[in-house]
């Protein structure tokens, strides 16, 4: 019973499908993720968010939150601004990196712009647009398979 209470409401299982994620998750990694914590708390700029995909609600994605409501994005040859001040983002390797580039763009408000940290083959919120809040269902908390990639979701 109390298994069940916390699945249907605090933490649910997940598997990772693909490798927008990598390095920080593998194709296949398991986790579990808070759906509990955006009931009270704010998302923040490099939380890693599960949603529903915009073009097919039937399909879960996992990214890393990049821009808030009302921020200004921009994205020159594969840096990204936010608000006009570099974003510093340690959970891109050199290696994942890519050179794409975005004209500036505000974030409606109510939305999130979203992308996977291995950015050069992401399909992410420079494809499909900036994601509403309410598609936005749970934060990665917990990577518990395999054992020794265990550890919380940075």
């Amino acid at each position: 019973m109390i298994s069940a209470f916390i699945i249907l409401f605090l933490y649910q299982p997940v598997r990772v499908e693909g490798t927008s994620m990598l390095p920080q998750l593998e194709d296949q990694d398991r986790l579990f993720i808070n759906k509990f914590a955006y009931r009270f708390e704010q998302i923040h700029r490099g939380d890693v968010v599960v949603f529903l995909y915009p073009g097919d609600h039937t399909k879960s994605y996992i990214k890393r939150v990049i821009a808030l409501p009302g921020d200004t994005l921009r994205i020159d040859r594969g840096q990204v601004y936010v608000n006009d001040k570099a974003l510093k983002e340690p959970y891109v390797p050199l290696k994942y990196e890519d050179d794409r580039s975005q004209p500036e763009e505000t974030v409606p408000m109510g939305e999130y712009f979203v992308m996977g940290d291995h950015r050069s083959i992401s399909s992410d919120s420079r494809d499909f647009g900036p994601v509403a809040r309410n598609l936005i269902y749970g934060k990665a908390a917990f990577v518990y398979w395999p054992v020794d990639q265990a550890g919380v979701v940075r």
